[in-house]
């Protein structure tokens, strides 16, 4: 029976990569004076900004770096993020079918905590682990293995839902039952190379398969 699901966040609950990709392009022309591609930072992913920047960036001024990165994420999040309204009530939809939900993400806290307020998805979720949380950010499956024990639920009472190939890997290796996303205008992976237990690319059909699975 299904009693969980977990969410990746960047481009499975919210079509926030543009945002992430302007914040990251920023820092990196301000400090390192050098053009990055939206391409080159889906390659960093991983570790959470706080660490795709001190392992990344070329300046000594990391500290202060990262302060800017969180400065203009903040600021033009209203700009570059549109609030998606058919995920926001499919989230309360499955909070209201009592069933526990969770998000599992590379980025840091402070990003997280930024587009949770901003997209008024604050306290819709029973466990968030960030990449704060982790020693081993995914592909490994350490988060998601997290968030099932402060669940209380077993792998197989769950479903892991995301967008990219980490993502798809992270599911498997933990034996969660993984869906693979491409439901908003930008997500990371076009093909998988971990093939997911479930490709759907609508919200409805996602609406539609959890009603079929608690019957």
């Amino acid at each position: 029976m299904m009693k969980a699901i977990i969410f990746d966040f960047d481009g499975t609950l919210a079509n926030t990569l543009p945002i992430c990709y302007y914040a990251f392009q920023s820092v990196f022309k301000k400090y390192d004076n050098r053009e990055i591609t939206p391409n080159e930072i889906i390659g960093m992913f991983g570790p959470s900004e706080v660490g795709i920047l001190r392992k990344n960036l070329l300046s000594a001024r990391k500290e202060e770096a990262i302060e800017y990165f969180y400065q203009q994420y903040s600021e033009f999040h209203m700009d570059l993020v549109e609030a998606n309204q058919d995920i926001h009530k499919m989230v309360t939809f499955l909070k209201g079918m009592d069933i526990k939900l969770g998000i599992f993400t590379g980025k840091a806290k402070r990003s997280l905590d930024i587009s949770l307020e901003k997209l008024d998805m604050e306290g819709l979720f029973d466990v968030i682990i960030t990449g704060d949380d982790v020693c081993k950010p995914k592909p490994d499956p350490e988060g998601l293995m997290t968030a099932l024990s402060l669940l209380k639920v077993d792998s197989s009472e769950a479903i892991f839902v995301g967008d990219s190939d980490a993502d798809i890997i992270a599911g498997v290796q933990a034996n969660v039952f993984t869906i693979g996303v491409q439901w908003l205008p930008e997500y990371q992976t076009v093909s998988f190379g971990e093939q997911p237990n479930l490709l759907i690319s609508s919200v409805a059909e996602f609406e539609n398969y959890v009603k079929a699975g608690v019957k």
